[in-house]
């Protein structure tokens, strides 16, 4: 009996034994948890030169009304409404044999000027001679002079005249002053027009165009401080359009109002762009992107991946054995989603921007890079 207690007491302490020695076994195997997972980006430099954007509004550099300067019938029109028209392009022509005819009559007049002032001339050269030797008289002499001086103004009557009449027959012919696109037209053919007719259409030069912009009085304190060299600017105009895209022609400033507008506060600014394709039309609405020439770079990094805390701006940075540290940044400015940064932070090092909630300093992480 007494040998059947005691197998039964070693068993059981043995039994004991394994169950407590088994929980801490399997513990002893048991592998850790794997690193966590965080995604990562290399810090790199990007352009973050300041830029500033307006409303402008696209303007003509030159609009001509063109109109008839004498009375007359139009007989031609000589262009298609809509399309481009070349500087001395013939627009329109007026009916001429009315002022044809007054051209002859005003060269006849001069033929007749010049022959009275032939006859003239002889008759005061006659006298003049003969009143040398004491044939005629002081005042028949000067009769002739005066004869022969009013034949001179006469004659330089007719060629004014004359001049004023083929100037006449020349406004028959009216042609373009600019290349530009031109408007309708205001009268068709067979219409009588006169220099107090409406215009008979429009041309509007479009290459290249101006573009004005209005910009704060305040935001251009600093500018006049520092002066405005509109010789060589030290900003860079190009636009965007209405539909988002780029336009591909960069222009320039040339002009800067003297005074404030008093309604709106702000300064008009001009700049002139080349139109060469025509995409640009007065009286369009673009954005105007104002940056300066001189490009300036700087590490960039988004804002989720920037922290702060009571020291100031810090990052999360994943060295090269995959741990995690805290550098401290020194942010300038944002720029839509990321943040400039001057100190701090070196390119190609890599920086957590998710997965920062489950990951602490020294520890050891997975990086993932984003594509």
């Amino acid at each position: 009996m007494r040998k059947n207690q005691f197998v039964a007491f070693a068993f059981s302490h043995t039994l004991l034994a394994v169950l407590f020695v088994m929980p801490s076994f399997a513990l002893a195997q048991q592998p850790s948890p794997p690193p966590p997972s965080v995604i990562v980006q290399a810090v790199a430099e990007k352009d973050v030169t300041p830029e500033f954007r307006y409303v402008g509004r696209v303007k003509a550099i030159d609009t001509v009304s063109i109109r008839a300067r004498i009375l007359g019938t139009l007989e031609e029109r000589n262009f298609i409404e809509g399309r481009t028209v070349e500087k001395g392009q013939l627009l329109f022509s007026i009916e001429r044999a009315p002022y044809e005819i007054v051209v002859e009559e005003r060269k006849a007049d001069l033929v007749s000027a010049e022959a009275t002032l032939v006859a003239a001339q002889a008759d005061f050269g006659r006298k003049q001679e003969l009143q040398g030797r004491d044939v005629v008289s002081v005042a028949s002499l000067d009769q002739s002079r005066a004869a022969k001086l009013t034949a001179e103004a006469d004659v330089l009557k007719a060629k004014a005249a004359l001049r004023a009449a083929e100037l006449d027959l020349s406004y028959t012919q009216i042609t373009s002053p600019i290349s530009g696109k031109i408007s309708i037209a205001k009268y068709s053919v067979g219409n009588l027009v006169s220099s107090n007719s409406e215009p008979l259409a429009t041309v509007t030069s479009v290459d290249p165009v101006y573009v004005e912009i209005g910009i704060s009085e305040k935001q251009m304190i600093d500018v006049r401080k520092r002066g405005v060299d509109l010789k060589n600017p030290p900003v860079a105009p190009t636009l965007r359009l209405s539909d988002g895209s780029s336009y591909q022609h960069q222009g320039e400033f040339n002009y800067l109002s003297p005074d404030v507008n008093r309604d709106t506060d702000t300064i008009i600014a001009r700049a002139q762009f080349p139109n060469p394709d025509g995409v640009l039309l007065p009286g369009q609405f673009v954005t105007v992107v104002i940056r300066p020439k001189e490009t300036e770079r700087s590490i960039v990094v988004p804002q989720v991946a920037v922290q702060r805390d009571a020291e100031g701006y810090f990052v999360l940075v994943v060295d090269r054995e995959n741990k995690v540290e805290i550098r401290r940044i020194q942010a300038e400015r944002q720029i839509e989603s990321d943040w400039v940064i001057s100190n701090g932070l070196a390119t190609g090092e890599l920086i957590i921007i998710d997965g920062i909630q489950k990951v602490r300093p020294l520890m050891v992480v997975k990086p993932v890079k984003t594509s």
